[in-house]
């Protein structure tokens, strides 16, 4: 396909163009600037807006986010594949066998009634952190008092299906590595069993932070989150309204994972974290107040938040 035709499709869903060098300047849908300043130079198939920074390196994600069926089929013509494997480019990187993964054999279930006397640190620990029975109950909390897991609190994640796919131990001892988790792919929706797509999704960073969040939080298990991951993917398909309480610290991670989803139409609220250093260390309630007077985040006050980064 000539490059008179690539720009024909790309005009019929961005508009008019024009030509300055190599690059074609087009007016960004992702920003809705209102000057062309969305770049796209079809010798290196990259695009980048210069206001709002929104860019790929392959423009086919350009034509996949923005286009319709009709300019997606021909751009895959042009790419010289068919039109399934061209919408499943998206998903191909996230794809993985699941793992088999069990729960260390020393791990001990903080939900039993009679429990050792080597549970005790463990138990101080997590009243400490404000942790209750009802929470040890629901996140299936436990700890293992020897072997490699040894004086670590263990909270396990089930897939949707009910199976075993990670869990995160944190030490309660004290012991320089806070966190000792098992070798297994971290692309997981982190307790899906338990999430309502339906409903309004809260994303922290780790599992103490959701706990203290509450019904239908997803520990990112980290502070970002890949576009072809399987958390993403779910967020796009389900379309929920998302509540994002990453901790004040990873602020420019917390605003591009917000212009991620912005580019897809998911309504996004910005809860604030500050003064604390993360949700783990709020109460409850208090974090129930935030969420309440989340801030809703669009186009505008997006560009603003991050001006203000600058």
């Amino acid at each position: 396909m000539s490059t008179a035709d690539k720009i024909k499709i790309l005009s019929e869903f961005l508009g008019s163009y024009y030509l300055t060098g190599d690059e074609y300047l087009f007016s960004c849908p992702s920003c809705e600037h209102k000057k062309r300043k969305l770049s796209v130079n079809l010798k290196k198939n990259k695009f980048k807006c210069w206001v709002c920074d929104y860019s790929g390196k392959e423009i086919y994600k350009l034509v996949r986010r923005f286009g319709g069926r009709e300019h997606k089929t021909k751009w895959a013509q042009y790419s010289e594949i068919e039109i399934n494997d061209f919408e499943n480019l998206f998903k191909k990187e996230s794809e993985s066998t699941n793992e088999i993964i069990s729960l260390p054999k020393e791990f001990v279930s903080l939900a039993n009634k009679n429990l050792p006397l080597n549970s005790i640190q463990a138990r101080k620990y997590l009243r400490k952190r404000g942790i209750d029975e009802k929470d040890i109950l629901k996140w299936k909390i436990g700890y293992c008092p020897s072997g490699v897991y040894e004086k670590r609190i263990v909270i396990p994640s089930f897939s949707e299906a009910g199976q075993l796919n990670y869990f995160i131990a944190r030490t309660y001892d004290g012991n320089w590595k806070k966190y000792l988790n098992p070798s297994v792919s971290k692309d997981i929706v982190f307790n899906e069993l338990y999430i309502d797509w339906k409903d309004d999704i809260i994303l922290v960073e780790g599992a103490f932070d959701a706990i203290v969040a509450g019904e239908n939080t997803i520990p990112l298990l980290g502070s970002t989150l890949r576009e072809n991951s399987k958390l993403f993917q779910e967020l796009v398909e389900n379309e929920p309204k998302v509540f994002i309480a990453l901790d004040p610290d990873v602020e420019k991670k917390s605003l591009k994972l917000i212009s991620d989803l912005l580019l897809y139409g998911i309504k996004i609220y910005k809860i604030s974290i500050s003064p604390y250093s993360d949700v783990g260390e709020m109460c409850k309630e208090e974090f129930r107040k935030r969420k309440k007077e989340a801030v809703l985040i669009n186009s505008n006050n997006y560009l603003l938040a991050r001006s203000n980064l600058l």
